[in-house]
Parts: C-alpha cells; sequence; structure tokens
C-alpha cells in the first residue's frame, strides 16, 4: 500500500468539538483545538521509511528475538535510548534513559551431578550433557524407589495415594509441548500442569520424564523478583529431570507399569544465582506550561519479544517485527515527531518501552511500582502493540485501529476524533476491546489508577508469536498514518488542562475508578 500523506493543503485553524464524548464518559471536553502549521510541519516528519529502517534493526537476526533477558533485549534497548539520544529527549532513569530493575537469575547446577538408575541388575550413569533440569533447589537421594506411571492414564491417576507414592521417583513419558504444534500446547501444558499438582498431592520425590528424541531441549533460566515471591508466567519449577538418553528409554520399556524394583539415586546441587539487570527505556519532552508541565502523559510499547527457539525446524529466530517491534519503533518516531515541534505541548509527554511483557507484563509492572513520574499527575498511558501489520486473519486493516476498553475511558474518543482528521477509523471491536484489555502493559498502569489502553490494528495474524514475523511484512506507510493519529491525540491530551477521566457508568471500570480516587485522595 502507497499514498502520499497531506493532512491539509493550507494552513488551516481546525475547530474540534469533542461533542462525541457523552456525559457518562468522564468530563473531558475540548471546546476548540488548533492545528498549527508547526504541528502539521512535525505530522508530516513521521515517515515510513524512518520507521522501515528502525524496524529492520529492531526485527533483526542480530537481536535473536529480544527475549527477556538476552543480549539482543540489551542492544535493542541501547539503541532505543541512542533514538531518544537523537531526539533531544531527556533521560528519566536512575542510569541515563534507563530504569533499572536488579534482579537475579537461577539456573541449573550441573558441577558434581550424578544420576544413576538400577533395573534388573543393569546400572546406567546419565551424563549432564543428557538432562535438561526444571528444579529450583538441592535434592540428593540414594536408592529411591521407582514407579512407572503412564501420563495418559487419568484412572490410573487418580487411583493413587499419598500412602503408596510418597518419597518416591515417578518415572513417565511426558509429551514435551515445546516441539508440539502450536495447536496442541495449551492442551498439552494444561494436562502437564494437572499431572504435577496431582505428583506433588502425592508427595513425590521427583519425577524423571524419558525423551527418546535424545536431544535435550535448553531449560531458560527463571528469572527472580526480590519483591515478588511468586514465579513469574510461564515459569516451570516443578521438580523435573528430562532424560534424553537411549538406554534410559529401553530400560523404561522393560519396566511394567506401576510399583518397579528399580531404584534413583540422584546428586543435584542448588542451583545457581546470577545479577541481573533488565532496563526499561524512559525519555521525557517537559511541557512548556507552567503549571501543568508537572503532569505527563505516556506513551509506551514493549520491546521484548520470545526469542530463539533452538527446538523449531527451519528459522528458530522469533524476531517479533509486528509484536511489538512496530510499537517500539512508533515510540521512537513519535519522540522524534514531537521533539520537532517549536512550541511544545503543555503538558509533558514520557515515552517509555518495557522489557518482559512476554514475561508477564514485567517490565511495565515494574514502573507500576516505582514511577519515575507520580502515578497521580500521570494523566493517561497510551501504549502501542501490533501497529504494523495490516494482514488480519479478519481481513486487510486499511486505515483502522481499535483501542482496548474504548469505551473505559474519555481516551476512546480523543482518538476517534484525532482519526477523524488524520484518515484513521478508530473504533471499538466488539470483540476484542474488551477482552484484550488486560492483555499488555496498559493494564498495569490501568491497576495504579491512570486512564491506560492499547491501541492495535491486527489483533491476530498468521504469525502471531511464529518465527514468520518478520519485518518485511509491515505496511510502513499504514503505520506512519497510525503514528500521524497517535501524535495528534497525545497533543489533544497534553493541551488540554481537563485530564482524561474513566467511564464511572461502565462497570468494568470500578476497580480502577478506586484505584485513581485512592491516588487523588478521593
Amino acid at each position: 500500500m502507497s499514498f502520499k500523506h497531506r493532512l491539509f493543503n493550507c494552513a488551516i485553524v481546525g475547530a474540534l468539538f469533542l461533542s462525541l464524548i457523552s456525559s457518562s464518559v468522564g468530563a473531558f471536553q475540548t471546546e476548540k483545538f488548533n492545528i498549527t502549521a508547526d504541528m502539521r510541519a512535525a505530522m508530516d516528519s513521521i515517515s515510513a521509511n524512518s520507521l522501515r529502517g528502525h524496524l529492520s534493526f529492531i526485527a533483526s537476526d542480530l537481536l535473536e528475538g529480544r527475549n527477556t533477558p538476552s543480549r539482543g533485549l540489551d542492544i535493542a534497548a541501547e539503541y532505543i535510548a541512542a533514538q531518544f539520544r537523537r531526539a533531544g529527549l531527556e533521560p528519566a532513569g536512575d542510569d541515563g534513559y534507563f530504569q533499572t530493575a536488579n534482579w537475579k537469575t537461577m539456573e541449573p547446577n550441573l558441577e558434581g551431578f550424578e544420576l544413576n538408575i538400577q533395573h534388573d541388575k543393569e546400572t546406567i550413569s546419565v551424563d549432564e550433557g543428557r538432562v535438561s533440569i526444571s528444579l529450583d533447589k538441592a535434592l540428593d537421594l540414594a536408592n529411591a524407589v521407582a514407579v512407572k506411571v503412564d501420563f495418559n492414564d487419568n484412572a490410573a491417576l487418580a487411583a493413587m495415594t499419598e500412602e503408596q507414592m510418597a518419597g518416591k521417583v515417578v518415572l513417565t513419558e511426558m509429551p514435551d509441548a515445546r516441539r508440539a504444534d502450536q495447536t496442541q500446547r495449551t492442551q498439552i501444558f494444561r494436562a502437564q500442569n494437572e499431572f504435577f499438582l496431582k505428583m506433588n498431592t502425592l508427595k513425590v520425590a521427583l519425577v524423571i520424564s524419558i525423551d527418546r528424541t535424545g536431544q535435550p531441549v535448553a531449560v531458560a533460566s527463571r528469572m527472580i523478583d526480590p519483591e515478588n515471591t511468586s514465579p513469574p508466567r510461564r515459569t516451570t519449577t516443578w521438580p523435573m529431570i528430562t532424560v534424553h538418553d537411549g538406554r534410559a528409554a529401553r530400560m523404561f520399556n522393560a519396566m511394567k507399569p506401576g510399583a518397579t524394583a528399580a531404584i534413583v539415586s540422584l546428586h543435584l546441587a542448588a542451583p545457581a544465582e546470577k545479577p541481573l539487570k533488565l532496563r526499561n527505556v524512559i525519555g521525557i519532552l517537559r511541557g512548556s506550561d507552567p503549571q501543568l508541565k508537572d503532569t505527563c502523559v505516556l506513551i509506551t510499547a514493549h520491546y521484548d519479544h520470545i526469542g530463539v527457539r533452538a527446538d523449531a525446524p527451519g528459522d528458530n529466530i522469533f524476531n517479533g517485527a509486528n509484536d511489538d517491534g512496530s510499537g517500539t519503533v512508533s515510540v521512537i518516531e513519535l519522540a522524534s515527531a514531537l521533539s520537532s515541534l517549536k512550541q511544545k505541548p503543555r503538558r509533558s509527554i514520557v515515552f517509555m518501552t518495557f522489557f518482559g511483557e512476554e514475561k508477564g507484563l514485567l517490565g511495565s509492572r515494574y514502573y507500576g511500582r516505582h514511577p519515575v513520574f507520580p502515578i497521580e499527575k500521570t494523566v493517561a498511558n497510551i501504549n502501542l502493540e501490533q501497529v504494523g501489520r495490516t494482514d488480519s486473519t479478519e481481513g486487510p486493516q486499511l486505515a483502522n485501529a481499535s483501542m482496548t476498553g474504548f469505551d473505559f475511558s474519555d481516551v476512546g474518543l480523543i482518538f476517534k476524533a484525532a482519526g477523524e482528521l488524520t484518515g484513521i477509523n478508530v473504533y471499538k471491536h466488539e470483540r476484542n476491546s474488551d477482552a484484550f484489555f488486560s492483555r499488555s502493559d496498559n493494564q498495569a498502569l490501568a491497576d495504579q489508577g491512570v486512564p491506560a489502553h492499547t491501541l492495535c490494528v491486527a489483533f491476530v495474524y498468521a504469525d502471531y508469536h511464529g518465527a514468520g514475523d518478520h519485518w518485511d511484512k509491515i505496511d510502513y506507510e499504514n503505520m506512519a498514518k497510525v503514528n500521524r493519529c497517535v501524535m495528534l491525540a497525545l497533543v489533544m491530551i497534553a493541551e488540554n488542562p481537563q485530564p482524561p477521566k474513566w467511564n464511572e457508568a461502565n462497570p468494568r471500570t470500578a476497580r480502577y475508578v478506586k484505584a485513581w480516587k485512592q491516588r487523588h485522595g478521593q
């Protein structure tokens, strides 16, 4: 898709009335909004080629999918900081543009590892290179009795008792969701979770899963947030060792289900902990109004993705161009455009990219607990997700953008009004608008009481979380047009002395209204 963007052919002062905003949707009003030549020039500076240049690097193989944590993620953070520096943003972190989360990683410690399985006068010693370990504590077993369990035999599992199984080792053959077709993974994860909950109830000492492929799958180190005692989402800490050894598979085949004559001995050292620095990237364009400059609007995106999957066939780098490289480079481009304004907006505008969204909104939740700018003076958060691809599974999404929680606050209709001036149809997706509200980084700010929403072009597309989400599949002309809409809406919010409000008439907003009132002493 290609077209020439012209907002206006001559100098226009646009009288913009937000009469669309009903009394049930808060009190944000703009009696008259002047679109100046300065604003038009800044909006025209938003370039499809500039977006393409940024994203072809952010989503390149060099960055290896920007997993949290990874070298590629660190490179991306440095690149974003460099672009904020180029735009002239003021650094707003504890280390220049970086807000640092000092966490730890926990990973298996294989020093002195020993695993021996004895059955029918045969003993095999399994080398540490043939195991994948999911265990976050030291464990020593001496001649522990083994029980063969059919993972899929629900009746047998239901019949097991703690008296029979406590302290014993379960030998089983568990399907590996990481090697399964993506459509089957959720079902496999659910079955595994139920299986381990049962093993935990039975007080089993260890689960050993037999893998017949003989190809170990690297188990990622576990991140530890010192402020959170519960493990991050998608982290497995069940006591399990997967054995990738043909000898163990043959021994397993020779056993009958149930109690066996096999015994297991194990020495596993306590996992190793290492310091880990994770970084949000933050810059600020200071407002021009003496009173309003201490309040701010956040424009955000997450710069991480899911990294490299060694077990994936063919292309195993998940570049995440649309999810969420597109949002990341849009934040960069908006920083450049808004910084070019000769007359800066009245409120400050904060540009921020988060780590760890794919691991459970980690970076945005960290910011929510450690806000650089007071939450009570943060008037709105606009989060950008998947704004580059127009090839939605629902059909082409040209000049369309949907906002999550569209009618939760004034923000949806402010964006709709901005879209009418920039040729973008900003609308409420009847199925996904509310359902996706909690699935991106806006949720962490909404939980703090800030009117916060995510803008999205294609909710679902063919390469979502797939290896094929490459930078050359982005519709850059359309993304530039969406960015112009976002810029205008940001200026509208930043220029108005009345901040956006939650829609108290919508029952879905009750928790956010309560948080807002607590923050504002009401």
